[in-house]
């Protein structure tokens, strides 16, 4: 494995525990007892920080090093709501601007993403949908705004990912791509702005299902689900 790829599968299983509750707020990152518990040296371990510093999951403090952030769910809730925000704006422009090439290209990207749900493979699923999102974005003819919903999404990204574990998360996140396109193919930016619109509100509520050391349905009830259109 490269410094890079170790790096990056670092950064995925701290931030994996740090959503999960298994790393609490305001532990310290201790980089030479990380480095002891993944086998690699310091060096992987102080960029998989430095890119959790990036998501906000991490902060570096004077004299204690890197700690574990608090993340609660009202913050959650405002990220996500500009985070839907963005993505519905690129639906919305991506629509009107899509070539029938590109209309094509997220068409296929969406199909090859079937045999991953079906097999479960929640890794290839998740690259899977970056790409999807990806495609829209730069299909909104925006450089800008595309440049800022990557941004942001990178702040949830580990949230993002952990949705996956849900069960039938995979299936309804394909279900609810496949409205998306069908607005695209339609050319129909209204409706396109509000399916994406109600795809992140599926993901903001899948979050909130993942375990987090005691499941989040337990604990409390979950918020009503954004109407259809």
């Amino acid at each position: 494995m490269t410094k890079i790829t170790k790096a990056f599968e670092i950064q995925k299983a701290i931030s994996d525990d740090i959503v999960h509750g298994r790393r609490a707020p305001g532990t310290s990152l201790d980089e030479t007892m990380l480095a002891r518990a993944f086998a690699v040296s310091r060096t992987p371990i102080r960029e998989a920080i430095r890119q959790l510093e990036m998501t906000g999951l991490v902060e570096a403090r004077p004299h204690r090093g890197a700690v574990v952030c608090d993340v609660p769910p009202e913050r959650l809730d405002d990220m996500f709501a500009v985070m839907r925000e963005l993505e519905a704006l690129c639906a919305r422009l991506a629509a009107s601007a899509m070539t029938t090439e590109e209309r094509a290209g997220l068409r296929a990207l969406h199909d090859a993403s079937a045999a991953l749900v079906k097999s479960q493979n929640r890794d290839a699923y998740v690259a899977a949908n970056d790409a999807f999102h990806d495609a829209i974005y730069d299909a909104s003819r925006n450089g800008f705004l595309a440049e800022t919903t990557r941004q942001v999404r990178l702040r949830l990204s580990p949230f993002r990912r952990a949705q996956f574990e849900g069960r039938g998360r995979m299936a309804n996140s394909f279900d609810e791509h496949e409205r998306i396109v069908a607005a695209f193919e339609s050319a129909d930016a209204a409706a396109a702005e509000a399916e994406m619109r109600v795809h992140l509100g599926e993901v903001r509520e899948s979050v909130d299902e993942i375990d987090r050391g005691e499941a989040a349905e337990n604990l409390k009830p979950r918020r009503p689900r954004a109407a259809k259109p």
